[in-house]
C-alpha cells in the first residue's frame, strides 16, 4: 500500500472514531507500528489530525467553546441531534455524554424547555451554561484530556447516586450482534455507570459506525432503548437492528 493510501486510511479511521490506537492501525494495514507512527507524525505536522501518546485524535475532537469547523460528518450529526432534541420534554432530568454529536444536541436544546442536565463533558457543560432554562450539573472526576470528560472512580461513584429519565450517549463502535464497544477501558466503565443510572438510554451514532466492533464491551444492543442515526428508520442498513427490542429513529 502506498503511503498516500495508508495516510488516507488513517485519516478516515480517526475522523470516524475520533481516536485511534497505533497498534490497531498497524494491524489493520499489516505494517509496522513505526511506519504508522511516522505517518501520524506527518499528518500531525500537516494539521490533519493531532498526535497523542500511543495514537491520534481528530481535530474535531479537540473541542473548544467556539464552534469547531473540523467536526467530521457534521451534517449527519446535526440530523441526529435534531431527532434527539424532539424527545425532550419540560421538567425532564437527562444525561448528556461527551463527543461531538452530544455537543450538537446541547446546542440544539430549545431555549424554552426547562431541563436538568447531568454531564461528564466539559464542552457540553459550557455549551449548556448559556441556556437559562437548563440546570447544568457537572459530574466530577479525573479529566481525560483528549476527550475532555470525567472518568475514574469518583465520576462512577457520582453517577451511582443519580437516576435520570434519559441518557444520550455516543459510542466508538456499534454492532447488532456484539453491541456497543470501545477501545478505552476507562470510557467503557463510565458508560456502564451512565446506563445503570438511566431509566432509558438513547444511543446517538452516525451510520458509518454500524457493524463495527472493538475489544471492550459496553453493553448488549438490547440494553439500549432507542438508537438514533441520520438515516430513515426504514433504511436497509438498519435491518439487523430491527430484530432486537430497540426503537430506531
Amino acid at each position: 500500500m502506498l503511503k498516500e493510501e495508508r495516510q488516507q486510511t488513517i485519516l478516515s479511521e480517526v475522523e470516524l472514531h475520533n481516536r485511534i490506537l497505533l497498534t490497531d492501525i498497524a494491524d489493520s494495514l499489516d505494517v509496522s507500528i513505526d511506519t504508522v507512527r511516522r505517518d501520524v507524525k506527518e499528518l500531525d505536522a500537516d494539521k490533519k489530525l493531532r498526535k497523542v501518546h500511543g495514537g491520534a485524535i481528530s481535530l474535531g475532537f479537540t473541542t473548544n467553546s467556539a464552534r469547531n469547523q473540523n467536526i467530521y460528518a457534521l451534517d449527519q450529526k446535526i440530523i441526529i441531534a435534531k431527532k434527539a432534541a424532539s424527545m425532550l420534554k419540560d421538567g425532564a432530568v437527562i444525561f448528556l455524554d461527551g463527543g461531538t454529536t452530544c455537543l450538537e444536541l446541547a446546542r440544539l436544546i430549545p431555549e424554552k424547555i426547562e431541563l436538568t442536565c447531568f454531564t461528564i463533558s466539559l464542552p457540553v457543560a459550557m455549551e449548556l451554561s448559556s441556556k437559562s432554562n437548563v440546570t447544568v450539573i457537572s459530574i466530577g472526576g479525573q479529566i481525560a484530556k483528549e476527550a475532555q470528560i470525567s472518568i475514574g472512580a469518583n465520576a462512577i461513584h457520582n453517577l451511582s447516586e443519580i437516576r435520570v429519565d434519559f441518557s444520550f450517549i455516543g459510542t466508538g463502535y456499534v454492532d447488532a450482534i456484539y453491541g456497543l464497544t470501545e477501545f478505552d477501558w476507562d470510557i467503557v466503565q463510565i458508560k456502564k455507570a451512565v446506563i445503570k443510572a438511566s431509566k432509558k438510554t438513547v444511543l446517538l451514532s452516525i451510520s458509518e459506525k454500524l457493524n463495527s466492533q472493538h475489544r471492550y464491551k459496553t453493553c448488549d444492543i438490547n440494553t439500549i432503548n432507542t438508537m438514533i442515526t441520520e438515516l430513515d428508520p426504514d433504511n436497509q442498513l438498519l435491518s439487523a437492528f430491527k430484530h432486537h427490542d430497540i426503537k430506531i429513529l
